[in-house]
């Protein structure tokens, strides 16, 4: 037939427009067409090729079939995939309902109408700079969480790279500097607090125990003659409930040595509040079944500080003032993430850099070292 070229696989025609359209018959024994002409015959002669590599593979299927898949990943919105990668994603109730608020609040409102692939670095740039300077934990957790996600769906051959890329911009700087309570302000503010709050304040402090794992402490969970804690659930508010499960991080499952100048007080908390093995160490006020919840705790908390002359301290830095405290006693980068329940040694790290200042206190006892003085 005139204008048609004949080869050892598929043909050739050239059309009256003088463009070449190519064709063959696939594994299926149908003829199948290249989606488009094209202008000269090597063009033509190089989509024959390719797609006789193609046929010799076991997931083969037809240029038909490729270019809808293909239309089809181009056009998948930013939230179409969110929805069916959070679904899909297995996650604590907090870490969900964190995610979610980020996505409703920081990234879909900007972001979630367009398709995958219109998503540029020079639109992350853009969106990112719109993210509220003044709130840098926020705008860190949003970029991280829109990273992975679309770190997620390269994987998934829907993006061919992943376009979240801006230096520095996943860690985020405290506007102010923690600063751990001294022995003082501790003794201070635990003798500010309530009656039923005056252990679990000394165990946030000296055990670095998180409030999550506080609040679902039992009496099966303190081993009074090891002097143990076993850190082994969390408990946390979702949706305005109480969701029982294991702690932050694998690593949070642990074993946590109280200093036994707390035993005493730690004993005499047990045998006055906590009648079971199953009874709560820190229950709400009025109801030892039900979970104490945070702003319960914190009405007394900032009063306690105040007294304590640290109005600016969080509780969760009497965390911060145990790991420092650990730290100060020369306990290893493993001994701190141990003890803490980190599963990366960035957040231990944090803490052996504020004991720092022990540095003057350790070139003190070298020169008693080198003048034979033992004390």
């Amino acid at each position: 037939m005139p204008g048609r070229k004949k080869r050892g696989f598929g043909q050739l025609r050239r059309l009256p427009s003088k463009r070449w359209q190519a064709f063959y018959t696939g594994p299926d024994a149908r003829l199948h067409y290249a989606a488009t002409t094209f202008e000269t015959a090597e063009d033509a002669e190089a989509w024959l090729a390719a797609e006789r590599r193609l046929t010799t593979g076991n997931e083969w299927s037809s240029p038909k079939e490729r270019v809808s898949i293909r239309h089809q990943r181009e056009a998948t919105t930013l939230a179409a995939y969110v929805e069916r990668w959070l679904r899909h994603r297995e996650l604590k109730p907090r870490t969900r309902e964190h995610y979610t608020q980020l996505l409703e609040r920081q990234i879909l409102p900007a972001l979630g109408a367009l398709p995958l692939t219109a998503i540029t670095r020079e639109v992350v740039r853009d969106w990112y700079a719109d993210l509220d300077p003044q709130r840098p934990t926020i705008r860190s957790h949003a970029y991280g969480l829109l990273r992975t996600i679309m770190g997620t769906a390269v994987l998934d051959e829907k993006i061919a790279a992943n376009p979240v890329h801006i230096r520095g911009a996943g860690n985020a700087k405290r506007a102010t500097k923690t600063e751990p309570a001294t022995l003082e302000q501790l003794a201070s503010l635990v003798s500010a607090m309530p009656e039923r709050y005056k252990v679990m304040t000394l165990l946030a402090a000296w055990c670095g125990l998180r409030f999550g794992e506080l609040t679902e402490l039992r009496r099966k969970d303190v081993d009074l003659t090891s002097g143990v804690v076993k850190v082994r659930r969390a408990v946390t508010r979702v949706g305005g409930k109480f969701v029982v499960g294991t702690p932050k991080s694998q690593a949070g499952i642990r074993d946590v040595a109280i200093p036994p100048h707390l035993l005493p007080s730690v004993r005499e908390h047990l045998a006055a509040n906590v009648t079971s093995q199953d009874g709560l160490l820190f229950p709400a006020a009025g109801d030892p079944l039900k979970h104490l919840a945070p702003a319960s705790l914190y009405t007394v908390f900032y009063r306690a500080r105040d007294v304590a002359g640290r109005p600016d301290l969080r509780w969760h830095d009497l965390r911060h003032t145990g790991a420092v405290l650990a730290a100060q006693t020369g306990a290893t980068l493993a001994e701190l993430m141990g003890r803490l329940g980190h599963s990366t040694p960035a957040a231990a790290m944090r803490y052996q850099h504020a004991a720092k200042g022990r540095d003057a206190q350790i070139a003190a006892a070298l020169s008693a070292m080198a003048q034979g003085d033992p004390g």
